[in-house]
């Protein structure tokens, strides 16, 4: 898939293979398009002409270094991202496919054309259940709506083991018994009081 708003290839849903051999991953992996694109560097088979797909080493006649060609820290992910690199930035002076190559540089507007046509072309091999992304940032998560069940649950739910009504009763007589007992306890200190400041004022006399 091309999701990038900037390449003429942009919505591409283009089909490919990747194959690992045994000697994987000290050699590269093949890599194909399965459907037709007129680019600069695919063959007409749909394989690439591509530097992360060569044998590791030097290359003394290409001129690529070992640094710009296959190394065993290599990776799928590697080839995919250099593949969509290759799509949008063609490398014209080793080309694959001349005609395309002549047609992006002397006629970029047609060139986008054939783009837009294998774009077209490449949404018949979209799968009926799947729906084509337009942008790398993930979706929002679905809003929830408010369950009204959920803030209707009866009084007997939230009932943690506490007392009811009668036992809630009980607990204020008790409290009220309490109290009283208090009050008579402070007035009973009170005249205790009162009666010892009387003898005291007995004996100054």
């Amino acid at each position: 898939m091309v999701i990038n708003s900037d390449s003429p290839f942009n919505g591409g849903y283009f089909r490919a293979e990747m194959h690992f051999t045994d000697e994987y991953p000290y050699q590269p992996p093949v890599f194909r398009f399965l459907i037709p694109i007129h680019h600069p560097n695919i063959y007409p088979d749909g394989q690439l002409c591509i530097s992360i797909l060569h044998k590791p080493g030097d290359d003394i006649m290409s001129g690529e270094a070992a640094s710009e060609r296959w190394s065993p820290l290599q990776g799928a992910e590697s080839v995919l991202r250099s593949v969509l690199l290759l799509l949008d930035d063609p490398e014209i002076n080793s080309p694959a496919n001349v005609d395309a190559s002549v047609m992006y540089r002397d006629s970029r507007t047609e060139y986008f054309i054939k783009a837009r046509q294998a774009v077209e072309e490449s949404h018949k091999d979209i799968p009926e259940d799947f729906e084509m992304p337009t942008t790398f940032e993930a979706a929002p998560p679905p809003k929830q709506e408010n369950d009204d069940d959920f803030w209707a649950e009866s009084d007997e739910e939230f009932d943690f083991g506490g007392s009811d009504t009668g036992d809630d009763d009980e607990e204020d007589e008790e409290m009220g018994d309490f109290e009283e007992d208090e009050e008579e306890g402070g007035e009973q200190e009170g005249s205790e009081d009162e009666e010892e400041d009387d003898e005291e004022h007995h004996h100054h006399k």
